[in-house]
């Protein structure tokens, strides 16, 4: 199994154990995510430093006012190391009022332009704002990934457009209805599961910080959800995770 996307250097304790009790869970391959100029050497440290680790990089959201254009230049220039996979998580956040609009909006417009030159996947961010992700992505001609997917009214798009549809613990949640509807119209060659770790542990851990080996709960809520066969939909989902982020067999 695959963990498509994590926060390690988050965590409180030592990253190798962490990935030691994912392995043990059964996920071999963890995407951690580097957010900031400070996050990326970070993350990168820890691709280097373990087996079956990648990085995802890129600026958020959060950071529009904090960064300047030598940010995505930068970020630009880290895309060329062998173990960073993809550029996020970027997008647009209307529901925290951590950096203005229209700040957001050129970066978001910027890392879209670097990662279609580039060629490399788009992880997204979007919270409260459907309807400018959208508009924003409209003329993306790349991979798109949807992140801690929470946004039904993207589906359509999404569907239309063949996005990856990433599902997070909050899907394994009773009240979310709406999210596991959503994961039985993705297309099987288009599901993604993944932690953000550690946050938004799922159901038969919540209240614990997160961690990549949970994502095996949420892998079976997604199962359940569909009908499918659990081994059968993590075979899935390690083929459309090694096809959209070139990570190989």
């Amino acid at each position: 199994m695959i963990d498509t996307h994590a926060h390690l250097d988050a965590l409180d304790e030592d990253p190798a154990a962490v990935v030691e009790r994912a392995r043990a869970a059964g996920v071999t391959r963890i995407l951690t995510v580097g957010t900031d100029p400070d996050g990326w050497g970070r993350a990168l440290a820890l691709a280097e430093g373990h087996e079956g680790v990648f990085a995802i990089l890129g600026v958020h959201p959060h950071e529009a006012e904090r960064v300047d254009a030598d940010a995505v230049r930068e970020v630009c220039r880290l895309q060329n190391h062998p173990k960073v996979v993809a550029v996020g998580e970027i997008g647009l956040d209307w529901f925290r009022d951590y950096a203005a609009p229209d700040a957001q909006r050129r970066l978001f417009a910027a890392q879209l332009a670097m990662a279609a030159d580039i060629g490399k996947p788009v992880v997204i961010h979007t919270r409260a704002a459907d309807d400018d992700t959208r508009a924003a992505l409209a003329e993306h001609p790349g991979t798109v990934v949807l992140h801690c997917f929470s946004s039904p009214h993207l589906l359509p798009v999404a569907l239309e457009r063949g996005w990856y549809v990433s599902f997070a613990g909050n899907v394994t949640f009773p009240k979310a209805t709406d999210l596991r509807l959503a994961a039985t119209q993705v297309p099987a060659d288009r599901i993604l599961a993944e932690t953000d770790c550690p946050y938004l542990a799922p159901q038969p851990v919540r209240g614990q910080r997160n961690e990549p080996a949970n994502v095996m709960h949420t892998l079976a809520a997604l199962a359940e959800a569909r009908g499918d066969d659990s081994a059968e939909l993590e075979r899935r989902i390690e083929a459309n995770a090694a096809e959209c982020f070139a990570l190989g067999a």
